[in-house]
């Protein structure tokens, strides 16, 4: 289903993987990628989107480093996603999505929405408070606490598992108090429990989760 292209931003040009749908897309989705990459989980869920009718486009950030990062999910991966994540920053990541949503609408999508997971939900909540997608689903967005005062631009909503050592609850509801108009959640769940490729997995959060997002989009992109 899945096809890699090439994605030309601000930052410079990098890989994506584009995910099409059978017929006319109802609209595109951007997926942020955690601090492994674009390594198979993550085309995966940009597949999955594909199956749902959307146009979906998972940017290679890392290409902006080293070309080719697909990391599993050991403390050793762990601490390599994070100096890449450390060396890259913010602003080339926002640059990259914003490039993303330009290259969806240039395919076909009327409307793009942006989600992603761990550090990709932390570039989630700046799409949103930095970009005009049409709609943001970020879920368990380490670093959303410290770019609080940031104010969403575009409808948004933000997933958060309650027992995710990473992220405190006291984080999760201070964010609930500084932005009233943004839909979060939070499940009986650690974190990563999207990824059904992690030991933090639960498929129940999972489908919950995945269910709020799917409905949220059918609403703001169609």
């Amino acid at each position: 289903m899945g096809e890699d292209i090439r994605l030309k931003s601000k930052a410079g040009e990098i890989g994506a993987y584009l995910a099409t749908p059978k017929g006319s897309p109802k609209g595109g989705i951007v997926v942020i990628q955690e601090i492994f990459g674009v390594n198979h989980h993550i085309r995966a869920v940009t597949d999955k989107f594909a199956a749902d009718g959307y146009l979906a486009l998972a940017p290679r950030f890392f290409d902006h480093i080293k070309t080719g990062v697909e990391l599993g999910y050991t403390p050793d991966t762990i601490a390599e996603g994070r100096k890449y994540v450390m060396e890259l920053g913010f602003d080339k990541p926002v640059q990259d999505v914003e490039a993303a949503i330009e290259e969806l609408k240039k395919r076909g999508a009327r409307k793009v929405a942006v989600t992603g997971y761990c550090w990709g939900g932390t570039i989630s909540w700046l799409a949103a408070t930095r970009l005009n997608p049409d709609a943001v689903s970020a879920y368990y967005g380490g670093g959303i606490h410290g770019l609080k005062n940031e104010k969403a631009k575009v409808p948004t909503q933000m997933h958060f598992g309650d027992k995710d050592m990473h992220i405190p609850m006291e984080h999760v509801n201070e964010l609930r108090k500084l932005h009233p108009d943004v839909q979060i959640f939070d499940y009986p769940a650690d974190h990563g429990f999207h990824c059904d490729e992690r030991g933090s997995y639960d498929a129940a959060a999972s489908r919950q989760a995945m269910a709020r997002t799917m409905e949220f989009f059918g609403k703001h992109v169609g």
